[in-house]
């Protein structure tokens, strides 16, 4: 069975709860009952609407940030384990020395440059940048070391080699968006019921309130378009930088 189908079920089932447990009890009440003693159910499900929305809120924004920060850890990563690389490698005699640090600048200035621009156009990686730091991997990989200080450099090498190579994959995976469809679904739909319930409460047409009312409809507004901002960490507004290689390697322009 379909997720969505599972989702829409349970949902008309809460409801067709409610409505059949609330119709039962009003056929049943006592007729001397006098339903002025108790609270306003309206102001009642307002409140713990807006306070289930709020934490809703939170909860999605935190998760976009944090997924954000994560895409900027992988950046980091990358550009700090290919600067090892390039660092390293001066034990090596110069012509390996010069061809490895050449294909670093090669696959660095691809980044910055083209694929980049792919990740948030397209929202994936090129297959010219694997290319690139293949060569990269088979220039530290298949140098056989000729002295023991050389032997010593060969592990650490491959050994960061590894961690470009994880933190590209890993920045590969996290160039789309973040939030599931059925997120995005109940973050419109809470937004509907929570702006509705002020309608509800019979707002009246005097300017406080209606400052009010469109205040909170704009900030509503604006928390989701932040959580839609931040949604696609290499492409909207509030991105993740290619800064670190930029920084690490400056000699690349971006």
């Amino acid at each position: 069975m379909p997720e969505w189908l599972v989702l829409t079920l349970a949902m008309l089932a809460a409801c067709a709860v409610v409505v059949i447990v609330t119709l039962v009890r009003h056929r049943r009440a006592p007729e001397d009952e006098d339903p002025s003693e108790t609270p306003d159910v309206i102001e009642y499900m307002t409140m713990w609407i807006g306070v289930v929305y709020a934490i809703v809120l939170g909860l999605a924004i935190a998760g976009v940030w944090e997924a954000r920060s994560v895409a900027q850890d992988h950046v980091q990563a990358e550009a700090q384990a290919l600067h090892e690389i390039s660092e390293r490698v001066r034990v090596y005699p110069a012509d390996v020395r010069d061809r490895i640090r050449e294909d670093v600048n090669a696959y660095v200035g691809h980044v910055v440059t083209v694929e980049w621009k792919k990740m948030a156009d397209d929202g994936e990686v090129t297959e010219r940048g694997d290319e690139l730091l293949q060569r990269v991997r088979v220039d530290v990989t298949d140098y056989q070391p000729a002295t023991d200080f050389q032997a010593q450099a060969y592990q650490p090498l491959l050994d960061q080699m590894a961690a470009a190579d994880q933190a590209r994959n890993a920045r590969a995976e996290s160039t789309g968006a973040t939030m599931p469809g059925v997120v995005w679904f109940g973050l419109l739909a809470g937004a509907a019921i929570t702006i509705g319930m002020v309608f509800a409460l019979q707002i009246r047409r005097t300017p406080r309130e209606l400052v009010l009312a469109g205040l909170f409809s704009a900030l509503i507004a604006f928390l989701l378009f932040l959580i839609w901002d931040f949604d696609a960490p290499y492409s909207r507004g509030i991105t993740a930088s290619a800064e670190p290689f930029l920084h690490l390697f400056p000699h690349i322009k971006g």
